[in-house]
């Protein structure tokens, strides 16, 4: 199964509109705190609607918490616009990892310098300053699902 990490998310409907496009597509949520919000706030359950209670995220108290609880062989896949390699560079497997900053500070810079070989920048016009998170989420899990279905040939 395909993980989703949100790494200290700070908006609350963007972490649900990420948690609802998990469900949809069957993958696993991870949430690194500290979150800007709160996991009762409505918007979030609005912008996840019933999809929420179904998803059970993972919560980890903190990125030191995350990293130990990730598995050593773990396929992981960070997002940066400061990337060289698009998404559709990756060769993603069935259980990779596609992680994600924040809104304001995007992939904390020790995670950019510790998986530096494994970059990767959702491709935008030049000029254009960044794509909403959840956007960015939905446009990298649905290209690692379908990388993952062609490799099994559905």
């Amino acid at each position: 199964m395909l993980n989703v990490v949100l790494v200290q998310p700070e908006i609350p409907w963007n972490t649900g509109n990420v948690g609802r496009t998990c469900s949809a597509a069957g993958a696993r949520l991870h949430l690194v705190a500290p979150l800007g919000f709160s996991l009762s706030e409505r918007r979030l359950r609005r912008a996840g609607l019933d999809y929420w209670e179904r998803l059970a995220p993972t919560v980890h108290d903190s990125l030191d918490a995350f990293l130990a609880a990730l598995p050593a062989d773990a396929d992981v896949h960070a997002f940066s616009a400061e990337a060289a390699r698009t998404h559709w560079d990756a060769d993603y497997r069935a259980d990779s990892w596609l992680v994600f900053g924040g809104e304001s500070g995007g992939l904390p810079a020790a995670l950019r310098a510790r998986w530096r070989e494994r970059l990767l920048r959702v491709p935008m016009a030049p000029g254009a300053r960044s794509l909403n998170l959840s956007t960015a989420a939905a446009v990298a899990l649905y290209e690692a699902l379908r990388v993952v279905s062609v490799r099994v040939g559905k």
